[in-house]
């Protein structure tokens, strides 16, 4: 059987076609990218991080980026950072809203959060550390027990 070449014209075309698209017009999976922000690990918080300081490359996936930081409890305790560990597990508790992708997360987004709150309390030593780490124990305790999944934003009403 004999090849026949591919015409440089319809060659040349194709590939104007794959550079010519932009990135944003093929984004990756919507859940593979929640997951892979809502790990244990270091290097998922800090992929995390940099997608929130960059929120409009990600307006394509549609993710719910609001936060109330630790709800109604102190964000700092005890002069403890620990806002941007509650905002990191708001927005998994926020973008894993339907009941049982909820449930199927529920774990690892708390898992997630005590990690987070551990990397706080590793910057302390000696009693301070001691204390950070009761704390975020506590906090921890209490996102497993009684944290629910914050409900849709109502959406703005039509305008006439």
């Amino acid at each position: 059987m004999r090849r026949r070449p591919v015409p440089l014209l319809a060659s040349a075309a194709a590939a104007l076609l794959v550079l010519a698209a932009p990135a944003s017009a093929v984004p990756a999976d919507k859940a593979q990218v929640l997951s892979r922000w809502t790990q244990t690990a270091a290097s998922s918080q800090e992929a995390w991080l940099a997608a929130r300081a960059h929120q409009a490359d990600w307006t394509a996936y549609g993710f719910d980026w609001t936060t109330d930081y630790c709800t109604s409890s102190p964000d700092n305790p005890f002069g403890f950072p620990f806002a941007e560990a509650c905002a990191r597990h708001d927005f998994g508790y926020r973008n894993y809203r339907a009941p049982a992708d909820f449930q199927a997360s529920k774990r690892r987004l708390d898992d997630a959060f005590h990690a987070d709150l551990k990397r706080v309390c590793a910057h302390y030593t000696g009693a301070r550390r001691t204390s950070c780490d009761g704390t975020a124990w506590t906090y921890y305790q209490a996102v497993k027990a009684f944290g629910t999944p914050a409900a849709p934003t109502p959406a703005a009403p039509p305008t006439p």
